[in-house]
């Protein structure tokens, strides 16, 4: 089911974000910790990625230091095309 939810999300354009997120100890401001994340989104406005960080910012104590992100579109328009037969072999 998981497979098909993520095809549907590849097919409408979001692409595969990852997020690197340094961000300060409670407990400790000078020590730096790493939380890294993923998620399906979309580009360039990056809603999802910029909805946890709300959340971050909102309900966690460790204060954002930086963030680090790349993002990748796994499906693009050139590589679906209509195939209009079907070659068997025994």
């Amino acid at each position: 089911m998981r497979d098909a939810q993520e095809l549907e999300l590849m097919l409408r354009g979001y692409g595969l974000t990852t997020a690197e997120i340094l961000y300060r100890m409670p407990d400790h401001p000078s020590v730096l910790q790493t939380y890294l994340w993923q998620d399906y989104d979309l580009a360039p406005k990056f809603p999802v990625l910029t909805g946890f960080l709300d959340f971050w910012r909102s309900k966690l104590e460790g204060p954002l230091h930086s963030i680090r992100y790349t993002h990748r579109k796994l499906i693009s328009p050139t590589e679906w095309r209509k195939v209009d037969g079907e070659i068997l072999l025994n």
